[in-house]
């Protein structure tokens, strides 16, 4: 078995070294549950019949109160009443749910109605699900145990991402000259995301693909990764299969689909001299195209063994001239220093 494959197999959700992974990362602890109601009866016996079971459970009065705990500690899961003085359920689930940082966290809403246009606005609000009042023990335990294991899962997910993004920073750390380079990338990639007006998901793509656009040279000798420059033929070949193999590592996991075309295609050229695809152009997806302008100015002004650091106003000089030879976009190029420039305003 080539060391690529043993990676895939490693990484495999089905092989048992990610599952111990998974639960060695995993937190032992009781799962914690946010309670919303301005009934203290209701809010009382949610929390005891749930604290009886084992859980850590809090119970606020609203959703002003809510949310302060959500900002002093995220919850497992929020059981929350619709019709509270101040902010509704609805608003709060809402609020949550287009939050980037808490979307993912089950929400539950309480109500003691029952018209349809009441779920419909539930439904609209993001809501993961709904318990009628009056609340029955049996039916509050089945939905809150079904949602909490749909976030274990998620969370699962999200270790198995960090363990990747640690992989990512151990293949930099192989080179002394390339230090912090996956953290500039991913702060560079996003800010132009986000100068560019692309969604909350492709920036969070961006981010993550800063970290893991060349996790694939895990596979790549040092003795070939550390030269740098005036490679051999066949030792060029080997370095060019980095896209792949980083591909093919990230592949398992489908949270991570919108990374996998930024860690194949990184290194192509609109001119098409590019690999591993020889794509050209508009051939070549967005993300990538974004991620690889900001790759290109860090390494420019980034000294390495064979090359000292350019200044900012000779890199600028640099990618500009090879955008017009057809080797970056450049429009994005373009983008990419004018957004440098407002900032340095800023």
């Amino acid at each position: 078995m080539d060391f690529p494959q043993k990676l895939r197999t490693l990484f495999s959700p089905r092989s048992k070294s990610y599952k111990d992974m998974v639960e060695l990362l995993a937190q032992r602890r009781a799962a914690r549950i946010l309670v919303v109601d301005d009934n203290p009866d209701t809010m009382m016996l949610m929390r005891e019949l749930l604290q009886i079971r084992g859980y850590d459970v809090v119970a606020v009065p609203d959703a002003s109160h809510a949310e302060a705990e959500i900002r002093h500690q995220l919850p497992d899961l929020i059981l929350s009443d619709v019709v509270m003085p101040g902010k509704s359920g609805y608003e709060f689930c809402r609020e949550l749910k287009e939050n980037p940082s808490t979307r993912l966290i089950p929400f539950v809403l309480i109500t003691g109605l029952s018209d349809r246009e009441d779920k419909l606005h539930g439904i609209e609000a993001g809501a993961d699900d709904f318990l009628n009042k009056p609340i029955f023990a049996e039916e509050l335990f089945a939905r809150v145990k079904s949602l909490l294991k749909l976030k274990e899962f998620t969370d699962e997910l999200e270790s198995a991402e960090s363990v990747l993004c640690t992989l990512g920073l151990s293949v930099e750390s192989r080179d002394p000259y390339t230090e912090g380079h996956c953290e500039r990338l991913a702060q560079n990639a996003s800010n132009l995301g986000r100068h560019l007006g692309l969604d909350e998901e492709a920036i969070v793509a961006l981010r993550r693909g800063g970290y893991l656009h060349d996790l694939g040279k895990i596979a790549v000798p040092d003795e070939i990764l550390k030269k740098g420059s005036n490679l051999t033929p066949e030792e060029w070949e080997v370095m060019k299969q980095h896209p792949i193999t980083g591909e093919n590592i990230c592949r398992p996991l489908k949270s991570l689909r919108l990374i996998l075309p930024i860690i194949r295609h990184h290194h192509e050229h609109t001119d098409g001299s590019g690999y591993p695809d020889g794509l050209r152009k508009r051939d070549i997806p967005l993300l990538p195209r974004v991620l690889q302008v900001v790759d290109v100015y860090d390494a420019l002004r980034t000294a390495r063994p064979y090359k000292p650091a350019l200044s900012h106003d000779q890199s600028a000089i640099t990618m500009r001239e090879e955008a017009r030879a057809g080797l970056w976009d450049e429009e994005l190029v373009g983008e990419f220093f004018s957004m440098l420039e407002k900032r340095q305003v800023a």
